[in-house]
């Protein structure tokens, strides 16, 4: 069973990253060794983050609230989080995902617009707004795998109907619940069976790309396969330091940001996965201390979220 650090962790490793990369996105890829700070810029102040979190919020609060999320009433829950937040006037809203919630009239309708906007586009809703936000997924279904798969897909599916985006969720979740459990990052291959063989075999050849690479070359990580790749590839090639290994998340997060372009995102999606490795304790108390955002909170209300999943799902 995870412990209650790296289920924390899952919920303030996207805030940190979200936070650490507002200030460079749009920005191009920095040199090797550059400082990463939380800057702020692009409309956010130092340490805030964007809509990477905040529509990961209701995610963590439905779950907190007992909420199945393969049922329609919790992913009404869900989407109804999603239209709160959109109606607050965010900052940074995705154009596919204002498409969805701006024309939706109900939590009802959410899904099906998405549906539509993938149906009238089905060769461009692919991009990687759903896979910024799917990390605490994972943590509603640790014991349970195969309900997992489902929920990834339905969740994302809230917004991005494309099936791709569908197969990211599901591989970056499963990645975490493994990472959450056994404290390693072999999950994310190990997550292939979940897919058709098909889909596997297309899957596996980009992440051998993402392991060959930089997270700079990924240079559309808006589109959801760049953006798994990009966070993947900063992950995997980052050294983990022999004295202190769990500063692999710092390091790792900077690596995500100094990829450039969708710097919040990728450093997000990135941040699920290393916060479920090495816990919420890894995170350095300057990044604790700054990060806030969308419904009012600051690092301890993802704290006291995440303690309440953990009680919600019954662990222990």
């Amino acid at each position: 069973m995870a412990d209650l650090d790296r289920v924390v962790g899952v919920l303030l490793g996207p805030a940190c990253g979200d936070a650490l990369g507002a200030g460079y996105e749009f920005g191009p890829p920095l040199p090797d060794g550059e400082t990463v700070v939380m800057k702020g810029g692009n409309g956010f102040k130092p340490g805030e983050w964007t809509d990477d979190t905040a529509m990961m919020v209701p995610i963590a609060q439905a779950i907190a609230a007992g909420q199945n999320l393969r049922s329609r009433e919790g992913l009404e829950f869900v989407a109804q989080g999603f239209l709160t937040w959109y109606a607050s006037g965010p900052k940074d809203v995705g154009l596919q995902t204002r498409a969805v919630l701006g024309a939706a009239g109900s939590a009802a309708e959410v899904a099906a617009q998405a549906a539509d906007f993938f149906a009238r586009r089905p060769n461009g809703s692919a991009g990687n707004g759903a896979l910024m936000r799917t990390a605490p997924v994972a943590l509603a279904y640790l014991d349970d795998a195969d309900g997992l798969t489902a929920a990834a897909f339905a969740v994302g599916a809230l917004t991005h109907a494309d099936p791709v985006s569908g197969e990211a969720c599901v591989l970056w979740c499963h990645a975490i619940r493994h990472a959450a459990l056994t404290g390693t990052f072999d999950g994310l291959r190990l997550a292939l069976d979940r897919l058709p063989p098909d889909r596997a075999v297309f899957w596996e050849g980009r992440i051998d790309e993402a392991e060959s690479s930089r997270p700079r070359d990924f240079d559309h990580n808006g589109w959801v396969v760049q953006a798994l790749q990009a966070a993947w590839s900063a992950i995997i090639t980052t050294p983990e330091p022999s004295d202190e290994p769990s500063r692999h998340l710092v390091l790792a997060l900077e690596a995500a940001v100094r990829g450039g372009r969708d710097t919040d995102t990728v450093a997000a999606i990135a941040g699920g996965l290393l916060g479920a490795r090495w816990g919420a304790s890894a995170i350095p108390t300057a990044w604790r201390d700054s990060i806030f955002g969308w419904p009012g909170y600051r690092a301890e209300d993802l704290e006291q979220l995440g303690r309440a999943i953990a009680d919600s799902v019954s662990f222990r």
